[in-house]
């Protein structure tokens, strides 16, 4: 004890939430200490360093309207924001055949009056779930009892329309319908907004004015980069926490980079890893419950640079929709702001990444590149760099892109949902009642949870 280093709070994990909270509490007086796993910043967002400067991003990536929090941080520690569509046309590929079409709806004559009939019964069932606390919800032990699959399915919607869906979960989940509850699903849909705009699934799909619509010039990792050095010293890389311990008069952090001795503590750590670190008194059985049961979804990001982004110049965006089987289901044209190199990013999740992430790499990327090659042509085989993230090998992150909960769990287990445990405070994007799992989620998970410290110290 006589050799623990002494902070007013502790901040476990330097993604954005964790930073968030720290700069909260650095500028309201106190003072912290950021202990970080990892060698770097930024959690689930990490730039992948092109040359010349230019980065693309193998981590989180997209902003849009109504995620305020996070653009105005972005303003303040100076990074800008540029739109991410691209002029041209996207490609849709179904059974090996690829149709090129301008706007958000793809040309599937079968698919779309399902898809329209299910986004009307999911905005509807979406608006009856309060963000704060689904598990107040009317039906909520009645919709938490089944998969969204089976949901959809009750609700008379097709296996086209499904399948749609699915395509989105395959990079919002790293999973499909299947794997979450309707009533976590449905809740998730209600959080794409904030408190003056009721979540909709147009604008967690979107692109131009949606969830994707932009990016952050210099890659959003920058964003973690430069809070990090705003606070001056306070974070400490390497660091580990394994064990957290309090008594009545403070809480001691045990981590790889030394003790620590706090008054409070904020974990900022995705719910599983947290729920592995050492707690003396244990978390109560609930709590730890709901931990373990937010595992993240399994997800790969691949990306391709080229010389040039070529498939503009046929008057393609670089964006593609992919069903039938496809290892990538979604793809976009990640080229940095000044056009060059040429970067494409598809995703890699959920079902497609269990029948190909154990797969000798070369077999892997042979399949990644045609998709690529179904949407912008044969060109795109010419690579000068291909590059893989299995967000699953993090072993700080466990999956990708967030926690995503199957039946049984928000209704029995919700309300523990960043419930302080003594003098432990909870932050992440998981614990955000909008944007839950995005950057601006984390950002006013962390805000949130730094005003709820302060308002008890």
């Amino acid at each position: 004890m006589n050799s623990a280093q002494h902070t007013d709070v502790v901040v476990v994990g330097a993604g954005l939430a964790g930073l968030t909270a720290a700069r909260e509490l650095v500028a309201a007086g106190k003072s912290v200490a950021v202990l970080e796993a990892r060698e770097r910043v930024g959690g689930r967002l990490l730039n992948h360093h092109l040359g010349d400067g230019r980065v693309t991003e193998i981590g989180g990536q997209f902003v849009g309207p109504t995620q305020d929090r996070v653009l105005a941080l972005a303003k303040e520690v100076g990074v800008d924001t540029y739109q991410a569509a691209v002029p041209g046309e996207t490609v849709y590929v179904n059974e090996g055949k690829a149709k090129r079409f301008s706007g958000h709806i793809p040309p599937d004559l079968f698919a779309l009056p399902d898809m329209g009939l299910a986004l009307a019964r999911i905005g509807q069932a979406a608006a009856k779930i309060s963000p704060h606390a689904p598990w107040e919800a009317a039906k909520a032990r009645e919709l938490d009892g089944m998969t969204y699959e089976t949901w959809l399915r009750k609700a008379e919607i097709t296996g086209d329309a499904v399948d749609m869906i699915n395509l989105f979960l395959n990079s919002a989940y790293g999973g499909e319908a299947r794997d979450a509850s309707a009533l976590f699903s449905l809740w998730y849909v209600s959080t794409f907004g904030d408190e003056t705009h009721p979540g909709t699934m147009d604008r967690g799909t979107g692109t131009t004015g949606g969830a994707q619509d932009s990016r952050f010039v210099g890659g959003s990792q920058l964003v973690a980069q430069r809070m990090a050095v705003e606070l001056d010293g306070r974070v400490h890389l390497s660091a580990p926490v394994r064990r957290i311990s309090q008594d009545s008069t403070g809480v001691t952090v045990v981590s790889d980079a030394g003790d620590w001795r706090a008054d409070r503590v904020v974990v900022a750590v995705p719910p599983v890893v947290a729920s592995r670190i050492v707690w003396d008194p244990l978390l109560p059985a609930q709590q730890d419950q709901l931990l373990q049961r937010l595992p993240f979804g399994t997800l790969m990001k691949c990306v391709a640079v080229y010389d040039k982004p070529f498939w503009r110049e046929d008057g393609l965006s670089g964006m593609g929709l992919l069903r039938g089987g496809s290892p990538i289901r979604e793809m976009f044209d990640n080229t940095p702001p000044d056009g060059g190199p040429g970067v494409l990013m598809g995703f890699l999740g959920g079902k497609e990444w269990r029948k190909w992430a154990h797969r000798p790499a070369a077999e892997r990327r042979g399949a990644v590149l045609r998709c690529f090659a179904q949407v912008v042509g044969d060109r795109a085989f010419d690579t000068v760099d291909y590059v893989e993230q299995d967000w699953t090998a993090e072993r700080w992150t466990l999956g990708g892109p967030t926690s995503v909960a199957a039946p049984g769990v928000l209704a029995d287990h919700g309300q523990w949902m960043g419930r302080p445990h003594g003098r432990v405070h909870w932050a992440g994007a998981e614990f955000s009642p909008y944007w839950n799992g995005y950057m601006d989620g984390a950002v006013r998970s962390g805000q949130h949870t730094a005003a709820e410290l302060l308002h008890q110290i």
